[in-house]
């Protein structure tokens, strides 16, 4: 994303990427509000539209005493009051084939960046590994845009620090049934018995997240999936028969889930965005487009430097100051939803009840409303300064 942008305001971008292409598993392929109005603000979002996607409003929550939806995006002021479920490697291949566009965009594929280069104390490149041997590219700004795990702030010397206790889920699929549940705002979940479920409707099948306790995977798997099937059809009665078509261990990816950031995004010549900054809990699903704010609000503050070639330390600071709050406080809300609902209900051995006060709240129209903003857009919208 960021790369399209520099690209249509004339500044030169390489874009290295490690892999071969973009088909592999992604943990979150949720679009929001947030990125649908900056992408239409480029009149991208109708064509992104045109692509293979489901639409979602907000969770409803199976309890005791029936469901229960605390976030509707239904409501929100917007062209699109929704969450847009899409394949990760879709949205990558669109932002590309629209950055290929520009003559300023190139892409590199199947490199692997392997030391940063430096020029009295300033990043000024980085060395990569392809098949055809190792290279070398300056630039006046290295961007680590890879994620949670990123080399790019291990070669920098940047450590995350963590910002919210770790969980474990089981991601998996289960077929789509003609006697299929209408899911409310195209998500299903439940609470209880010691775990969370959450199902998303992908049209074709259900994507499924199962949290268990941290370190609980290895008790799970020595119980047997007859007992892991059992445990999830008590939460949610009408995948009961779904759930027969889990037999091997190998249908379920177990995602060690954990948040953190780092205190400072940047050093001289170099800028950290996205998971590379600040991993987000998925929890909202809000981390993608947290990562797309960053790259807008970078392209905002640098795109005239980097024309000019040259960026200041300060102006890096100005990214991350625009950025550091909005990230903060949504941490700060996923560590209080981890903390006091979730580790509850790993916590509790019978189904969730929701207090008749609490349901009386939420239909208060602030508080009703209030959820489904945060979600959609953060704590402010997050503009495109000069989209032509």
């Amino acid at each position: 994303m960021l790369s399209l942008l520099l690209a249509r305001r004339g500044v030169r971008v390489i874009l290295l990427e490690m892999h071969r292409d973009f088909e592999r598993q992604f943990r979150g392929d949720t679009v929001h509000p947030s990125t649908l109005e900056i992408l239409d603000q480029l009149g991208l979002a109708g064509r992104l539209l045109e692509l293979p996607h489901a639409k979602v409003s907000g969770p409803a929550v199976l309890t005791q005493e029936g469901p229960f939806a605390p976030v509707d995006l239904s409501r929100l002021n917007t062209k699109f009051p929704y969450i847009a479920i899409m394949h990760q490697p879709l949205l990558l291949e669109f932002l590309v084939r629209e950055a290929r566009l520009y003559p300023h965009f190139e892409l590199r594929m199947r490199a692997e960046v392997t030391r940063l280069v430096e020029v009295d104390g300033v990043v000024a490149g980085v060395r990569y590994q392809s098949e055809d041997g190792c290279h070398e590219v300056r630039a006046a700004l290295v961007v680590g845009a890879d994620g949670r795990f990123s080399m790019v702030r291990r070669l920098a010397g940047i450590e995350p620090v963590k910002t919210s206790p770790p969980m474990d889920v089981l991601w998996f699929r289960l077929p789509k049934l003609p006697e299929d549940p209408e899911a409310p705002g195209g998500v299903l979940g439940g609470i209880g018995r010691g775990h969370l479920l959450i199902a998303i409707d992908r049209r074709d099948y259900w994507q499924v997240g199962y949290v268990i306790a941290k370190g609980g995977y290895q008790a799970a798997r020595a119980t047997g999936l007859p007992a892991l099937r059992e445990s999830i059809a008590a939460i949610e009665p009408r995948f009961r028969k779904h759930l027969e078509s889990v037999t091997d261990w190998r249908q379920l990816s177990l995602l060690s889930v954990e948040s953190s950031r780092c205190r400072q995004w940047y050093k001289p010549g170099l800028l950290l965005v996205g998971d590379a900054a600040h991993v987000m809990s998925p929890v909202g699903g809000v981390g993608i487009n947290y990562a797309i704010q960053d790259a807008v609000e970078a392209a905002n503050v640098l795109a005239e430097p980097l024309a000019a070639g040259k960026v200041e330390v300060a102006q890096l600071a100005e990214v991350q100051r625009r950025r550091q709050w909005p990230t903060r406080f949504i941490q700060g809300v996923q560590e209080f939803i981890q903390k006091r609902l979730i580790t509850g209900a790993l916590r509790s051995t019978g189904p969730l009840r929701v207090p008749w006060f609490v349901r009386v709240f939420f239909r208060i129209p602030i508080v009703r409303d209030l959820p489904a903003r945060v979600i959609g857009f953060g704590i402010w919208r997050v503009r495109v300064e000069r989209p032509q």
